[in-house]
């Protein structure tokens, strides 16, 4: 059978949503058998999760691009050091990825010491914004027989069956946009599919679930969305824009789950019923994702999958102790120089903690793929398996013992296979829940909105 003809097999309908699936009837490969490390599953569960991925559209929905992708020896299209690459992601069947264009919300000298904003702190992030679109775009641009980008739903799956990696873009960070709403309008016409408020730090549209007291924010300043937050969410659903609720506060991501008519997402969260860290979601906060008909998509990112050790918190204090700081309250605290203490320090004395931080936190041990199906398994539990995903944040700190790039994709359903969750879970998990928002996003879009958006909390999922 030929690849075309193989390719058009490779469908079936997920629930009640109505979302294509990709099947083949093709046989497993083996390809980590001949690995010389011993494989982390029995070689049984290792050959239903490649047959199923062979068969199965996935999806990551949050992988970051290095600003010198593209480079010599970062080529798309190479085997190489990154964590993603088109190479890595034909070998595990990744069908496509929610890719970030984002920006640092602080600008670094060649020292790599931080900076408070200057004057020019927001044409740079503007600047860098530009080139990290630049660099996702070339991927489709270079290799168009290998990838391409998807505006649609549709267009993803018509990628997919073309045998191509399908791109979607997701913009990280409202801060570049400074006041001006209308960049929403411009950033979906060049491809915008997903779109989140917050990176580290508050900005004038929301507070972030981490802000930067080196930078001047305090907790909760704009008591969650600002008035240009509140338009933004309606001008997003008017646009068919998938709103990204990850890094938002406890408030302003609320508020959003009240104000839009449409499904929203966590692109790359976990769950702070397990790891009591400020970027993870309450129980709280699961429920209003799923509310909306979203989708929490479980991260692999360890400091979110797995509390601090003793010994760590013990290295922290110290430091903290040097530092003429407090002992640590929690663990957000001890992960983040997040302290308000730090809002008067000198750059160089803040430089010289973050980096000595680092150094002790880079000496935990890594999260597991058990950590993983944990926190998978607590989200199931709570809002439901149609309201669950999956997504790595490789290349900005997401790497697991198992999952160390793309290619080990097969490690993670393996897994959720060795928990119960059949085939048909693992597909909504795998990418399929977030398609059916994508395409309830731009459904709702292209209908007028029947209800008054301010009084949407009692709104029920419609699964």
């Amino acid at each position: 059978m030929t690849a075309p003809a193989r390719r058009k097999q490779k469908r079936f309908i997920l629930g009640l949503s109505g979302l294509l699936l990709l099947l083949s009837s093709v046989g497993a490969g083996a390809w980590w058998l001949l690995r010389e490390t011993q494989p982390l599953y029995p070689q049984e569960i290792m050959r239903r999760a490649a047959a199923l991925h062979e068969r199965m559209l996935s999806l990551d929905a949050h992988i970051d691009i290095p600003l010198d992708y593209g480079s010599n020896g970062l080529e798309a299209n190479r085997d190489g050091p990154s964590q993603f690459d088109l190479e890595k992601a034909a070998r595990s069947h990744l069908s496509g990825a929610a890719l970030a264009v984002w920006s640092w919300p602080e600008i670094w000298d060649d020292a790599s010491t931080p900076h408070r904003p200057a004057p020019g702190f927001e044409k740079a992030m503007q600047q860098e914004q530009e080139v990290r679109y630049r660099l996702i775009s070339n991927i489709a641009r270079d290799y168009p027989h290998r990838a391409g980008i998807a505006r649609t739903p549709a267009e993803f799956l018509a990628l997919v069956e073309q045998g191509k990696f399908a791109i979607v873009i997701s913009v990280l960070n409202a801060h570049p946009f400074g006041n001006d709403i209308g960049k929403l309008d411009a950033w979906a016409a060049r491809g915008m599919s997903v779109f989140g408020f917050n990176y580290i730090g508050n900005n004038s549209w929301a507070d972030s679930s981490r802000p930067m007291p080196f930078f001047g924010d305090s907790p909760d300043e704009l008591g969650g969305l600002s008035d240009l937050g509140r338009r933004a969410v309606k001008r997003l659903n008017d646009l068919g824009v998938i709103i990204d609720v990850s890094q938002m506060s406890s408030n302003a991501l609320a508020q959003v789950a009240t104000l839009t008519r449409s499904p929203i997402i966590a692109s790359h969260s976990a769950v702070r019923g397990l790891v009591d860290v400020q970027r993870n979601l309450t129980d709280k906060e699961l429920r209003a994702i799923a509310k909306t008909g979203g989708v929490v998509h479980i991260v692999g990112f360890p400091t979110y999958l797995k509390a601090f050790s003793p010994a760590t918190l013990a290295n922290v204090n110290k430091l903290r102790r040097r530092s003429g700081l407090r002992d640590v309250e929690n663990l957000s605290q001890a992960s983040l120089p997040s302290d308000p203490a730090l809002s008067i320090w000198p750059e160089k004395a803040f430089g010289e903690y973050s980096t000595a931080l680092y150094e002790i936190l880079a000496r935990e041990p890594k999260a597991t793929l058990q950590d993983l199906g944990d926190a998978v398994d607590y989200t199931v539990k709570k809002i439901g398996i149609d309201h669950v995903g999956l997504s790595s944040d490789f290349n900005h700190g997401g790497g697991l013992v198992g999952w160390e790039h793309v290619g080990d994709n097969r490690n993670v359903t393996a897994e959720l296979m060795r928990r119960g969750y059949s085939d048909q879970d693992i597909a909504k998990l795998w990418g399929g829940n977030f398609l059916r928002v994508w395409e309830e996003v731009q459904r709702q879009a292209a209908e007028p909105a029947r209800t008054d958006p301010s009084d949407l909390s009692t709104r029920v999922s419609a699964h």
